[in-house]
Formats: structure tokens, C-alpha cells, sequence
């Protein structure tokens, strides 16, 4: 009787295991796909970033105004007049 119940436990401990193990798993994926999707979003922000200071650059050398320039593309007065000052 005694070694029914010492196999009882351990099997309950095995099983304990093997679902903290499978937990564990679960949640180190989820949190990779947290951060994949994180990682994704951020390379999106800066290609736009990226994508207005072109569009910027080529409308200053078309002549537009400052003004002009922060309107077509969202950047801030302070953004538009450091690209002036790179070129």
C-alpha cells in the first residue's frame, strides 16, 4: 500500500512538473510574440519617420516654405529647420 501511494505522489509530481514546464513554455512564447510584434511596430514608425524627412528634403528643394513643409508632412518647425541646417 505504501509504494501505491509513494507512486501516486510521484506521478502527481511528474504531472506538476511537466504542466509547470508546458506554462512556462506558453508564456516564454507569448512574450516572444509580444516583442516580435513590438520590434515590427517600431521598424514601422521609423520607416515613416525615415519616409517624412525625405518627402521633406525633396519639397525644400522644390522651394516650399517652412510652413508648407510642416504641413505636408507632420514634422515639427524645430525638424524642418535642422534639415535646413544639415543641407
Amino acid at each position: 500500500m505504501a509504494g501505491e501511494v509513494l507512486m501516486s505522489i510521484s506521478k502527481d509530481e511528474r504531472e506538476q512538473a511537466i504542466l509547470r514546464i508546458h506554462r512556462i513554455f506558453h508564456a516564454d512564447q507569448e512574450s516572444d510574440r509580444i516583442t516580435a510584434e513590438k520590434n515590427l511596430a517600431l521598424a514601422e514608425q521609423r520607416s515613416r519617420a525615415e519616409e517624412r524627412v525625405v518627402i521633406a528634403r525633396n519639397l525644400m528643394e522644390m522651394n516650399l516654405s517652412t510652413e508648407q513643409i510642416i504641413i505636408a508632412t507632420g514634422l515639427t518647425r524645430e525638424e524642418v529647420e535642422n534639415l535646413n541646417e544639415v543641407n
